[in-house]
């Protein structure tokens, strides 16, 4: 009986897109709404929980292969500049203890100065204008 179903199961998914990346962070915000909505006990992230239900296993469901690449390439080209941005933000913070980050009042490249120096002459290495500041 159980091999039976999963044989149906497995003909009825075959030519099928499936799960991805994008699929997995739908169902992760899904789970957020949910929980969003039991402890808030507003009815719109339930709504809105359901419509990313259903819209994730659309795309699990699909045999439009193309769209969904497609759909899953952009969503990877966001979450890379959200985890670089975010690492650049954390790898900042980190130097703060050490360094002063300026940005160059001509070109606004970035510049990393060590604290502690007092005044100091900063010439940017992009565009070799020289300012003052304190570090």
């Amino acid at each position: 009986m159980m091999n039976r179903w999963k044989e149906k199961m497995m003909q009825f998914m075959a030519g099928r897109y499936g799960a991805d990346q994008f699929n997995r962070f739908l169902m992760f915000v899904t789970m957020g709404c949910i929980i969003f909505a039991i402890f808030t006990r507003k009815n719109i992230f339930y709504y809105l929980a359901v419509l990313l239900l259903v819209y994730s296993y659309y795309r699990i469901l699909s045999k439009n292969h193309g769209k969904r690449y497609e759909e899953n390439q952009k969503y990877l080209r966001y979450e890379t500049i959200v985890r670089n941005t975010w690492q650049a933000r954390k790898n900042n913070m980190a130097q703060r203890k050490t360094h002063h980050i300026y940005r160059c009042p001509k070109c606004r490249q970035k510049i990393r100065v060590p604290k502690g120096k007092g005044k100091i002459a900063i010439t940017c290495p992009n565009c070799h204008t020289e300012f003052i500041r304190k570090s």
